[in-house]
């Protein structure tokens, strides 16, 4: 297969010929040869880069989750480097401790992440490139949503060098959000939690379906990815692409695992398997695997695991809690999963198990799930609850798909 970058240097540079470009991008902004889209760009002569611009991590990725980024002169690349994650914002002093709080209270707002007007002064196209993994609660899909919505304002083009959802094309999961009530910059637009789409076919239906004011938009599709397809069937390498997304395999776990932010349990930050341990050090995670695994919820076992987190929640605390292991992702459902896991340990814990209610929402995209948990429904309930909608959205995403 071959990627969008690789397309467009192949027989798509008509679209940047002559123009000042700006690129939107991070370390996962290689081809399969690992060269960097930003050395390329600067290498070509048929256009000339003039700016970068970093999501949430920073262009580099050597910023943590909810850290802020300032505007900077890049030492190596010699060229403005704008954040797209609270450049105009100044972030309240916390300690390293309450970095969790810190990300809560910054990742669900919307002022300090759009793209103004003087970060495109000396720029004719908006390129953007990141590798998304699959999940709503992932920033870069509303960096490029905030993007695309400057380069309409601005008049100029948008261009989407697309890549594969690691955890495939098919599989959907989850509510859709709520819109506009639950929209924050980990869930703008009403798209469910997985959403099976690619970051240039999430372009297209952004750009049709939700962005107030359209932008000249161009998606250089891939060549050879099918829907079905895993990262590990493209043969690409998996660069992270965040601090905390180290294996496809995190990937895989995430679009369940990420709620556990908005709770009191630890969800693996701090470790070297990030969202999949988890637990806490009130948790005997003989008892929850054991629990866990009596559920047979199909495409995964539970074991007990001990970790102790370097920093974030229970930092330099040993924690009881579980691995999950998937054996089968075809039928692994990490959303389905999650509820099963905090029914258990709320039956085992009790009041002990905490809901951050407004982030627990924000992650889920409705309050309805929360408030079915704390009635006492089952996940099973739950579940039930979101189908039809995702059955309505198989027929929204259905023109955007450029993959069949």
């Amino acid at each position: 297969m071959k990627l969008g970058v690789e397309i467009l240097f192949e027989s798509r540079l008509d679209l940047l010929r002559g123009k000042r470009v700006g690129l939107i991008t991070n370390p996962t902004g290689v081809d399969r040869s690992l060269a960097s889209i930003v050395e390329k760009f600067r290498a070509c002569r048929e256009f000339t880069l003039t700016a970068l611009y970093g999501p949430e991590h920073g262009v580099r990725g050597n910023a943590q989750a909810g850290e802020f980024v300032a505007f900077y002169e890049d030492q190596h690349f010699r060229l403005p480097v704008f954040s797209l994650y609270g450049q105009a914002l100044k972030l309240p002093s916390a300690p390293l401790a309450d970095i969790d709080a810190t990300m809560r209270e910054f990742d669900t707002q919307h002022a300090g992440k759009q793209v103004d007007r003087d970060m495109l002064r000396d720029v004719d196209v908006l390129v953007f490139d990141l590798q998304d993994v699959g999940t709503r609660v992932y920033t870069y899909i509303a960096t490029m949503a905030y993007a695309m919505s400057a380069a309409a304002t601005a008049g100029i083009p948008f261009i989407v060098l697309d890549r594969p959802n690691p955890i495939n094309g098919l599989t959907m999961e989850g509510p859709i959000l709520e819109f506009p009530r639950h929209s924050s910059f980990i869930g703008l637009y009403p798209i469910p939690l997985r959403h099976g789409l690619t970051a240039g076919e999430l372009a297209q239906l952004f750009n049709l379906s939700f962005l107030p004011q359209k932008t000249l938009l161009t998606v250089v599709a891939m060549e050879g990815w099918r829907r079905a397809d895993w990262f590990d069937a493209t043969g690409l390498p998996w660069v992270i692409p965040s601090p905390n997304m180290p294996t496809p395999d995190t990937a895989t776990v995430y679009p369940g695992q990420v709620l556990l932010e908005g709770t009191n349990l630890s969800e693996g930050r701090g470790t070297t398997k990030p969202f999949e341990f988890f637990g806490a050090p009130w948790i005997d995670g003989y008892l929850l695997a054991r629990e866990l695994n009596a559920l047979a919820l199909p495409g995964v076992r539970f074991r007990e695991t001990w970790f102790t987190p370097t920093f974030s929640k229970f930092a330099s605390e040993r924690c009881g809690g579980c691995q999950l292991h998937v054996t089968d992702r075809e039928t692994y459902r990490p959303v389905t999963a999650i509820l099963a896991i905090l029914q258990t340990i709320r039956r085992l814990h009790g009041a002990k198990l905490e809901l951050h209610a407004d982030y627990f929402d924000k992650v889920m995209g409705t309050s309805l799930v929360r408030e079915a948990f704390e009635r006492g429904e089952s996940f099973a309930q739950i579940v039930a609850r979101w189908e039809p909608g995702l059955a309505e959205f198989t027929r929204l995403r259905e023109p955007f798909l450029l993959y069949r």
